[in-house]
């Protein structure tokens, strides 16, 4: 048998209802984002001027060592075609006047997923190598580097 809700209880239930379907019509938002970012991921790396560039550099990265001057000279290198790359491309924090700062948490995902693929690319590709790199590359805060480290625990095996 089950007790009768006050008139401040069935208040308190109903808010809280509200409160779960708001968080989650939210959440579904965010993966729907990021479903189509997933969708569209690096296209204009299919098309001019970044094709040409990507087909002629690409089979020299998955040697390099990630953050090696081998991998900086490359990425000289490719410096037209990364700069087109960057402009298309919001999940770069080249795309922004003040890299990281300027993105959103959709993006940030995107940015990390890449990376993840980025290290299974290379020969000696390690995630928590590339958190480390990129770290330092852009700046990041302590805490935003241990989320990207805490995620790459979750990623693991993937």
């Amino acid at each position: 048998m089950s007790k009768e809700l006050t008139p401040e209880e069935l208040i308190t239930n109903e808010d809280t209802r509200k409160h779960i379907a708001t968080v989650s019509r939210v959440i579904h938002f965010v993966v729907k984002e990021l479903l189509d970012r997933a969708d569209r991921h690096d296209q204009s790396k299919l098309e001019t001027p970044e094709v040409e560039e990507f087909a002629k550099h690409n089979h020299k990265l998955a040697g390099t060592t990630y953050g090696s001057k081998d991998s900086k000279d490359n990425r000289e290198a490719l410096k037209p075609a990364l700069d087109h790359h960057y402009a298309k491309n919001d999940h770069h924090p080249e795309h922004f006047k003040h890299g990281v700062s300027d993105m959103d948490l959709v993006q940030l995902i995107e940015l990390f997923c890449d990376w993840k693929a980025s290290s299974l690319r290379h020969h000696d590709g390690n995630l928590r190598k590339s958190i480390e790199v990129n770290a330092e590359r852009y700046s990041l805060n302590p805490q935003l580097i241990r989320i990207f480290e805490n995620t790459a625990v979750l990623l693991d095996g993937v």
